[in-house]
């Protein structure tokens, strides 16, 4: 069995890492002795490198579930550079050849490391293939996603548990960066996690300046947001709570010269990526966003995240505030707050449940008791997934 010299000398001859942190090794090592892991670490401490390192030392494929394209990208771009084995992604965003071929590769053993979308696992044919490559570890990125705690829920998530066990339980590794205790306890259950080791390292980010400044009302709000903003060095983030926020502090910020769009869920998705692409060449000084902005932005040099006003929930505010000063130098983090915000977020967070959906569905799936994939489901039932 590998011990800490292996781990330690992997990771220097493949990745370039001289040194790991005791949680990096202690993942590590409960994933080689074949045990269920739930990591909490910040942004930029390494989480990835905890499954990279043990999955060149075990027998088999890896397959991390990462929930958007870009951040899958990333990855495959990371590994790719080092002299890791193999890796390559299989998502809607690339042509179905490409697919294929990367498909292939995996069921001919010749790629180390699979990213797929949770979507992805909605496939009867996506869990064959898996099942048949016999994977010896089964990565959960963004784990936080899987809780309806979270701030980031995603519904294609909560299968997961499923496929696990489909594969026959491999070990599974849960990353996040950011996870309550009641978060990590909903990630533990409905990912069906065995008797995890649970590590949480500490959150402190000691180049982020954080401050808090009470506003009155809300045009005095505005006005003292867009001017803090248009006097900061970029480039920045400007998290607001609704879609016409965004649109209207992206227009004051352009009248004062700054080089701003706004980014929202009400956007065409080319308009999305084509803000998201020029925000990290450097063409954008500040992008004013609601929380649809964020996932699979690993921007280094972001120099401030202002609030203009206060978000849903800790986790979320913790989340976005670690987009600032990935590089390790100083960023200021600044929120804008009222006590009427509370008020806004308990209106856009309130939802009745559609009782008649649900008989609908739950009707669909008695009558199929071999089983229906949902997305299936969701075509029959005109409904959304």
């Amino acid at each position: 069995m590998p011990d800490n010299n292996d781990l330690l000398r992997t990771a220097e001859e493949v990745f370039g890492w001289t040194e790991l942190r005791q949680e990096q090794l202690l993942g590590m090592r409960h994933l080689l002795d074949g045990r269920d892991v739930l990591v909490v670490m910040p942004t930029g401490a390494g989480k990835s490198a905890i499954y990279q390192v043990p999955a060149i030392l075990l027998d088999g494929p890896t397959v991390v579930v990462s929930p958007l394209v870009a951040l899958q990208r990333d990855q495959v771009t990371a590994l790719r550079a080092s002299d890791a084995p193999h890796a390559t992604a299989v998502n809607s965003a690339q042509p179905a050849a490409a697919n294929e071929q990367a498909w292939q590769a995996f069921t001919e053993s010749r790629t180390e490391y699979l990213f797929l979308s949770p979507e992805q696992l909605a496939n009867a044919g996506t869990l064959q293939r898996l099942h048949q490559a016999k994977p010896s570890l089964f990565v959960v990125d963004e784990a936080h996603c899987v809780s309806s705690w979270g701030h980031d829920f995603r519904p294609d998530y909560l299968r997961l548990r499923h496929v696990v066990e489909r594969l026959g339980h491999p070990p599974v590794l849960a990353l996040t960066a950011t996870a309550s205790g009641p978060v990590r306890a909903d990630i533990a259950e409905h990912l069906g996690l065995r008797d995890p080791a649970v590590i949480v390292a500490g959150f402190d980010r000691p180049n982020l300046h954080l401050t808090a400044r009470f506003c009155t009302g809300d045009e005095e709000r505005r006005r003292t947001v867009t001017e803090w903003v248009s006097e900061q060095a970029g480039p920045g983030l400007l998290y607001v709570p609704t879609r016409k926020d965004a649109e209207r502090y992206a227009a004051d910020l352009v009248a004062r010269g700054l080089a701003a769009a706004a980014f929202h869920a009400g956007m065409k998705a080319a308009d999305r990526r084509r803000v998201q692409d020029g925000f990290m060449r450097g063409d954008l000084d500040v992008v004013a966003a609601t929380s649809a902005f964020g996932m699979g932005v690993d921007k280094p040099d972001v120099r401030f995240v202002a609030h203009a006003a206060t978000p849903g929930s800790l986790d979320a505010y913790y989340q976005e505030i670690g987009r600032a000063g990935r590089d390790g130098e100083p960023a200021e983090v600044i929120l804008f707050h009222r006590p009427e915000d509370q008020g806004l977020q308990r209106f856009l967070t309130a939802r009745k449940l559609d009782r008649e959906c649900v008989r609908e569905v739950a009707a669909a799936v008695r009558r199929r008791r071999l089983g229906i994939e949902i997305t299936e489901l969701a075509q029959r039932l005109d409904h959304s997934r």
